[in-house]
């Protein structure tokens, strides 16, 4: 690909990702490397041929122009994320509506961004920003470069301050492990390429640049799904509390924050739900996972009057 082809298409992208389309470019970023991305193609190319769709002609024409490619986007960048977690954040407020509180998501950005500050990733492309969702649902999602939304049923969960950091710390910990990005490569990538191999057939020609950049458009609505619908990967899931459990500690919350949320969320999730029951592990399942790493904090977390206060006035009302 020529710099000028790649200039057009990092523009295109831009434009589709602040209109909250989606964004193109990231997407051979969070690959493993040209090799994954290129041995999908080759998967999918065969298939065509071995199907009659595909001529070897063409086979190669496709794989040819996926590895250029991925030359030019192997990494990806801070900026990028940045776009891609903005359309990620239109997707999931077309599903949920922003809770209109100014002192509760004023208060829960002064929370997130000391935590934000403790984490391994302290400084993202325009900044950690967070919001309250006006739903019941007991859920939270975090997109790309720090965009984090909090439904006012998970705040239910939390009774003191210390649980509603661990919560906030918990998605720092998905922003700070990439696993946004991540699940755009398990939702898309293989039939991504198969429609590209498919489209290729009826002709690449000069607008070669334009069917990729098609094949791509829907890799953000895709992340969202998997976040709002499925949920990560129980190891993912692992990691953020693990991170969370590292940023209370460094804060000077008590870590046992995080067990006291997840043993009131157990008593609020309803059985076959469509919110946290559904896209993450079991609240018992995790209290588990999490015991070994909280240490020799008490197991009551103490509720000092100033902070009851401070969290009471600012989310009594959630």
């Amino acid at each position: 690909m020529t710099e000028s082809s790649r200039r057009t298409f990092l523009s295109l992208a831009g434009k589709w990702a602040i209109l909250g389309l989606g964004v193109a470019p990231a997407l051979g970023g969070v690959l493993t490397g040209c090799e994954t991305m290129e041995a999908v193609t080759r998967a999918s190319t065969d298939l065509g041929v071995s199907t009659g769709v595909l001529d070897k002609e063409k086979a190669d024409s496709i794989t040819e122009t996926v590895q250029e490619t991925a030359k030019g986007f192997e990494d990806i960048t801070p900026e990028q994320g940045y776009y891609i977690g903005r359309a990620v954040s239109a997707n999931i407020l077309r599903q949920y509506k922003p809770f209109n509180n100014t002192a509760a998501n004023q208060y829960l950005n002064v929370l997130g961004q000391v935590l934000a500050q403790s984490s391994d990733l302290p400084e993202t492309f325009r900044g950690y920003r967070f919001l309250i969702l006006d739903s019941d649902d007991i859920n939270a999602l975090s997109a790309p470069e720090g965009f984090v939304f909090i439904t006012r049923g998970m705040l239910r969960c939390c009774q003191h301050e210390d649980a509603a950091a661990a919560v906030l710390a918990h998605e720092i910990g998905h922003v700070q492990h990439k696993h946004g990005l991540q699940a755009i490569q398990k939702s898309r990538i293989t039939s991504a390429l198969t429609n590209l191999a498919i489209k290729s057939a009826k002709g690449l020609g000069s607008e070669k640049l334009t069917q990729l950049t098609e094949t791509f458009e829907n890799s953000i609505l895709d992340i969202s799904k998997t976040m709002i619908n499925s949920g990560y990967a129980r190891s993912f899931e692992v990691q953020a509390d693990e991170a969370a459990v590292k940023m209370l500690k460094r804060v000077g919350y008590n870590p046992h924050g995080l067990e006291d949320m997840l043993e009131v969320m157990k008593k609020n999730l309803k059985p076959g739900g469509l919110d946290f029951a559904k896209t993450h592990p079991s609240p018992a399942w995790r209290i588990a996972s999490i015991r070994p790493l909280l240490g020799d904090y008490p197991s009551k977390v103490a509720k000092p009057k100033a902070r009851q206060d401070r969290f009471e006035k600012a989310l009594g009302t959630v």
